[in-house]
């Protein structure tokens, strides 16, 4: 619990998040005991997801409390907030007294642009993970990646990895089986085809060549970040 009632949970919520993103944790975190679930946004207006799922703020920015858990998605609108000032001082703000700062998928991309990345390993989407490095932040390939409180999920799906992972961290082993099990989220793909380690080669490769535009976009958006940081920007990917 937070030190004057349930624990805060403050989700951020942007135009174009990628909502499995966000949904996947918030159905892991109404199942925990004693949390209320903030979902924060610059204004009260219902805020459209990138396949027009629409997802209703509870509080604006100015007006969320102080989270104990820190939380932001990723989807296709993370590009424009890589300089949004208002998003990422709220960012800034809000992790300097939150008990764990975290995100999946290209959610790391944007608190890495905050500067909250910066000296610690974490994971974004496959496609994106490069780009970590720009921040001065260690990339990893695994699914979960914990390291002291910054908990960051890979691509979409993993977000309910991820909030497991957190509820154990939270509460306890115990707690987040039984979390797990209430939502039977017991994985079977019908495919191997979900990492590019276990893909198809041809595959990967037409995936990153489908996405090379918005890639490109996101590498422009992430030197320009780091640079705005004062970090060394050294990698010429995508250059």
């Amino acid at each position: 619990m937070g030190k004057d009632g349930p624990m805060n949970i403050v989700m951020l919520l942007y135009p174009r998040l990628t909502q499995l993103d966000l949904t996947g944790p918030f159905e892991v975190f109404t199942r925990l005991p004693d949390v209320k679930i903030i979902l924060a946004a610059k204004s009260l207006d219902p805020v459209t997801d990138s396949g027009g799922l629409r997802l209703l703020p509870t509080h604006t920015l100015a007006e969320a409390p102080q989270a104990d858990i820190l939380f932001v998605p990723g989807g296709p609108g993370q590009l424009h907030l890589m300089d949004d000032a208002v998003t990422l001082d709220f960012l800034r703000a809000q992790a300097v007294a939150a008990r764990y700062v975290t995100s999946v998928c290209t959610g790391s991309l944007v608190l890495a642009a905050a500067g909250l990345l910066t000296g610690y390993r974490a994971t974004c989407h496959w496609m994106s993970l490069d780009q970590l490095a720009l921040f001065g932040c260690t990339p990893s390939s695994e699914r979960v990646v914990v390291d002291g409180n910054r908990v960051t999920g890979g691509g979409v799906t993993s977000g309910i990895d991820f909030a497991l992972q957190l509820a154990a961290l939270l509460f306890d082993q115990d707690r987040a089986e039984r979390t797990q099990l209430s939502m039977e989220y017991n994985p079977a793909p019908p495919f191997s085809s979900g990492h590019p380690n276990s893909a198809d080669p041809a595959m990967v490769e037409a995936m990153r060549a489908r996405a090379s535009g918005l890639q490109q976009k996101r590498w422009e958006a992430a030197r320009t970040a780091a640079a705005r940081l004062g970090l060394a920007v050294s990698s010429d990917k995508n250059s």
